[in-house]
This record gives C-alpha cells, structure tokens and sequence, in this order.
C-alpha cells in the first residue's frame, strides 16, 4: 500500500555537499567561444558559487513538500510518486512523466495547471487527478543496489501503479523524453488501460539507414538526425554503454554533476545560448540537488543502456494503438516528419506545432503545454 512521505534531507547531507562545493578543482578553460566544447568554465565556477553560498534547498524541499507524495515498496524497487486531487466536477487520472536529466522537480508550475485549471482562467471540466511518479531509478524511486529499469519495466511498473495500486481503471499520459517514450510503450503494451497518451518528445526510431528513398521533409529529418549523432549524441553513448564507470565521478563531484546537467539544460532549451533566460539558478540546482541528495544519478542512466542492448522497444510489425497527441516544441533536439511517425502511431489524434521552447517543456512553457493536453483530453472525455 502507497505510504504517504516528506521529504527531509539531513542537515548533514547539506553541509557536505557544501563541503565539497567549496573544494571544487575547475579545469582550465580551452580557448576559443564558450560552451563549445562543453560547459563553460567560468559559468559554472558562478553556478557553484551561487550553489555553496546562496541557494536555499529547504525552500526548494517545501515546494516539493506541497504536493501529496507517496511511496510505495516494491520486491524490486522503491516508487515514489505525488497525487495530486483533481478540482473539478469529474477529474481525469493522468499520469505524468518526466524524463533525464529531469525529475518531478520540472513540474512544479505545471501540476496545478492541470489540476487546477479554474485558477488559471480554464475550465474545471478540464481537471485532471495528476499522479507524477519518480522514474524508477531516479530521484526518491532509488535505493542502492536495486533491479535497474529500462522502458519495458517502467512501463508495466506504471501500468501496474495505475490499475492495480491506485485503483484507475483507465488513465490518461502525458510525458516528455524518457517519459514520452514510456508513454508510446504503453500505448502498445498497455493501450486498453489507457485514454490516450500525449507527448513532446516523440519515439521514432534513429536509424538513418532505415529511411529508404526519404521525401524531401524526411531528407531535412535525416540531415538534423545526422548531424546531432554526430555532434550532441555523445553524452547518451557513454551512459548506454559504460553508466557505471560515468556514475563515480558524477555521484562524488557535485560540480561535475551540475556541468553534466547543466549543459543539456542549455543545449536542450529554447534559451537562445542564455541558460538562465529560461530557467533560473534555483529551478536547475533544485534539480541537480535531488539528484545529488539520493545518490541517483548512475541509475538513472539505465534506460540508455538497455536501448543500447535490447531490440525496439515497439517490435517490428506492431504499432502504438492509443490515441495519440503530439506537442513540437521548435526546441526539441529533433523533429521527426509526420510521415515517419505514423507506421508506429497509428491513431494520431493531434498534432500541434508549438511556437515557443525546447526540450524541458513542462518548465518553459507550463500553460501553452497545460493547454494542448487539456485541449486533446477534452476530445476524449
């Protein structure tokens, strides 16, 4: 049974971590244009700075703290997981799912959206009863040495949350990488327990090599898929292939975890090359530091691996039957043409080209992704 929990970090836990702050060894800066051979030094020595000296993790653990969460213990994993009541006249269950390097920190703005979404000028027809789960093997849904998961696990582990724990007999999805691509295993592995699955990140496959004779939008897909194998693809390589030679370094230096982090925070959004544009230093430390508080981060690489080592998570000849949205955020590292994603998705019900932001969807733009999911559930209710 799901055991109500709030969060505490040891004020030990805490001091340490500033301990080790306060140690940092930077590398030297290689010359020529920041970011462009990775995270920039004199950023980051800001960053940890600002980490050691300012920022309030307590503030950042009450905001968490608001929300109902719970944790369930499992024979192989630990599951933790907010759920939050819906304030409207029949609300839907949705299950919410965040991706790497992201966790439920990324939808502090956005739950209340949708649970909520008289208080921000919408209908509570539109409510949904939001049930946000730490990906198993990420943040609070890790305990050393479990069973480590892949997208096959996590989503009959979610499936099993839903039905069986929780009591929903159908469910609404909504998720963004890892968490996108969770929810498209679903919608094949899962479809009669579902209503739909919306998503802003979508699961096609990459493999230049599979695209035989492309039309000229598939030819400009290809080209960006080309070039983001080539140049940006690197960090996933490295956690499928050797996780757990990465996770030392980043389980023992908090700064090398930020620069890791923080990177892809400013890669992956629609920030311009101005990370703190979009995010401010306390949304992105408060995601660093629940990494870093659980001691999570090698796990969380594992989706990676098992991609790296298992077949398609679709088997060739089958295809998601749930009715499917689709959110593109002109920031998201890919675009995959529509063409390419209907052998997989076969009921694609929405299709909306959004006008602003990236990758980290929930965060940079909560009401226009709050809207597109209320607008596609509605057609289902």
């Amino acid at each position: 049974m799901p055991q109500p929990f709030t969060l505490r970090v040891p004020d030990s836990d805490i001091a340490d971590l500033r301990e080790r702050l306060a140690r940092t060894r930077f590398p030297d800066s290689a010359p020529g244009e920041p970011w462009l051979y990775g995270t920039d030094v004199d950023y980051l020595r800001g960053l940890v700075d600002y980490w050691r000296t300012s920022f309030d993790w307590r503030a950042q653990e009450a905001r968490l703290n608001a929300f109902p969460q719970f944790k369930v213990t499992r024979p192989d994993a630990d599951l933790h997981f907010l759920h939050v009541p819906g304030k409207g006249p029949n609300p839907t269950p949705l299950l919410l799912m965040h991706g790497w390097p992201g966790s439920v920190f990324e939808f502090m703005d956005f739950i209340p959206r949708l649970t909520d979404p008289a208080s921000f000028g919408g209908d509570p027809a539109d409510a949904f009863t939001v049930v946000a789960p730490s990906l198993p093997g990420y943040g609070l849904s890790f305990r050393p040495g479990q069973k480590r998961f892949g997208v096959e696990e996590m989503a009959d582990c979610f499936a099993e949350l839903m039905t069986d724990t929780l009591g929903y007999k159908r469910f609404a999805v909504q998720g963004g990488d890892w968490g996108g691509i969770t929810a498209a295993r679903m919608g094949y592995a899962h479809a009669d327990k579902l209503i739909g699955i919306h998503v802003n990140f979508l699961a096609v496959r990459r493999e230049p090599d599979r695209i035989k004779n492309p039309t000229p939008e598939q030819q400009v897909f290809l080209d960006q898929l080309n070039h983001w194998l080539k140049e940006d693809a690197a960090y996933g390589s490295i956690q499928g292939t050797r996780p757990q030679t990465l996770s030392f370094g980043l389980t023992d230096s908090p700064a090398g975890l930020a620069a890791w982090i923080v990177e892809k925070s400013r890669a992956w959004s629609d920030c311009g090359g101005d990370v703190e544009s979009v995010f401010t230093r306390d949304q992105m430390l408060a995601n660093i530091s629940f990494y870093w508080f659980t001691g999570a981060i090698g796990s969380s690489f594992y989706p990676y691996y098992f991609r790296f080592h298992r077949p398609w998570m679709i088997p060739d000849g089958a295809a998601v039957t749930a009715p499917t949205a689709y959110a593109e955020f002109p920031r998201e590292m890919l675009h995959p043409p529509r063409s390419l994603a209907e052998p997989m998705f076969t009921n694609i019900r929405r299709w909306t080209v959004m006008k602003k932001g990236g990758h980290f969807a929930a965060m940079e733009q909560s009401e226009a992704l709050a809207e597109d999911v209320r607008a596609f559930y509605r057609s289902l209710r």
